[in-house]
């Protein structure tokens, strides 16, 4: 207790700057943590395994992201309402409860294990918005949340390079291997989570700049539905789309690069993901310089809409064989996460410092992230029982070319929905004190 008091007294004399690097990188150790309980039973193949003729490891991932979807509808009352003193046992406790449900899904025979993927994807599901609620309200948050947002890159890159490793070199069966790949992480996590929790609050100056952030009512949380529902109809529906292409490239890199020629090259995962977290935490940063809530809201749109281009444009090159297949994860990888991002933090981050409502972020990008995880669900299932005799690069390879062009239609309307809406609010506004 001693040592916990002396240091938040310690931190409150830091310099605004230090907080902000303080606060990014333990909230990207915490979610960097989080993804060895998620991620790492991608890396493994299940080879010859299958269950009601459907291969045994889209079960897994299928039965995951189900969970993952489940939380994040639950989240939208759950994260939006969460006080602050609970958030960091909370986050321990939502790890602890998706790494036991691994222990389960280890000792259980196939195929009943199934379920287990499913218990630990709904715990884990909810991490994102209780450690993102540390750094939402501040002049810094592009900065934080960008670091954040590389996390899940880089440590999916990593976590899953760590869990080949333990299998390749450890000899862990597969199933034994998610479980073992967290143990790795736990102690890192419980840290992590120590220190963020320790972060001071905005301080005044945050406030006039971002907005104050609450826990919202019911009635706090229909308002805001139906002051945006337009646009947040548009958007949600182009970063169903996304979630959809980016949760697939996720949890199938390995069938991905094994069909590419790369089955047995564990660092295959991590080589391709340094660069794309370089590049988007370098493009997002930079959205702390710009001072005006309204105009970077405005640029977050023009991110998302060259993300989907260069993702579209990578995928053509590659389908004409002018680059490889390394060249063309990484850049496919780069434009989607570069669309992804925003999603995630700053662009709603933005929008409610725009409007300046009474919101905070974890509420709206809730809503977008189940619809999107429920996007990922349906189009695993079709793929299954549709009849579609594709490859998983065939797939992903049309799926990339109807998702982008969609996504820069719907980003585009967006766009002028929501500056036409900031018009019409300043002009309210004027009139009123007129």
């Amino acid at each position: 207790m001693f040592i916990y008091k002396q240091w938040q007294d310690k931190l409150k004399t830091m310099p605004a700057w230090f907080i902000s690097i303080y606060a990014a990188v333990c909230a990207f150790g915490v979610y960097f943590c989080m993804y060895a309980f998620r991620k790492p039973f991608t890396a493994a193949s299940f080879h010859g395994m299958s269950f009601m003729h459907i291969e045994y490891k889209v079960w897994l991932v299928t039965a995951q992201v189900i969970g993952y979807m489940l939380s994040k509808f639950y989240g939208i009352k759950f994260i939006s309402g969460m006080k602050g003193e609970k958030r960091a046992s909370t986050i321990v406790l939502l790890i602890t409860i998706g790494w036991i449900a691994l222990l389960l899904f280890a000792i259980t025979p196939a195929p009943y294990n199934i379920i287990f993927l499913l218990i630990n994807g709904f715990p884990l599901g909810m991490v994102w918005g209780l450690t993102f609620s540390f750094l939402e309200g501040r002049r810094a948050t592009e900065f934080m949340g960008a670091v954040l947002s590389i996390s899940f890159i880089f440590s999916s890159g990593v976590v899953k390079s760590a869990g080949k490793s333990v299998v390749l070199d450890w000899h862990v069966t597969e199933t034994w291997m998610p479980f073992i790949t967290g143990a790795l992480f736990m102690l890192p996590m419980i840290i992590f989570t120590w220190l963020l929790n320790h972060t001071p609050p905005p301080t005044a100056k945050d406030v006039q700049s971002r907005s104050i952030r609450k826990p919202m009512s019911a009635k706090e949380r229909a308002e805001f539905l139906s002051m945006f529902m337009p646009g947040i109809v548009i958007i949600v529906t182009t970063y169903v789309l996304l979630t959809v292409l980016r949760d697939f490239r996720d949890n199938f890199a390995n069938e991905l690069w094994t069909e590419l020629g790369y089955a047995n090259n564990a660092a295959i995962f991590t080589r391709t993901e340094i660069p794309v977290s370089v590049i988007v935490l370098a493009c997002m940063s930079l959205l702390i310089l710009v001072k005006s809530n309204i105009k970077a809201f405005m640029i977050n749109h023009y991110i998302v809409m060259f993300g989907y281009a260069l993702t579209l444009g990578a995928t053509i090159c590659f389908s004409k064989h002018m680059i490889d297949p390394v060249v063309w994860m990484t850049l496919i990888g780069t434009g989607l996460y570069l669309s992804y991002v925003p999603f995630n933090a700053l662009y709603f981050e933005r929008m409610i410092a725009s409007y300046r409502v009474n919101s905070n972020v974890g509420f709206i990008m809730y809503i977008a992230d189940s619809f999107g995880y429920l996007g990922s669900v349906l189009v695993l299932f079709i793929k299954e029982f549709s009849g579609m005799h594709l490859s998983w690069t065939a797939f992903f390879i049309k799926a990339i070319i109807v998702v982008t062009t969609i996504g820069i239609v719907g980003t585009f309307m967006a766009s002028i929905y929501f500056r036409r809406k900031y018009l019409s609010r300043q002009s309210s506004i004027q009139t009123s004190y007129a």
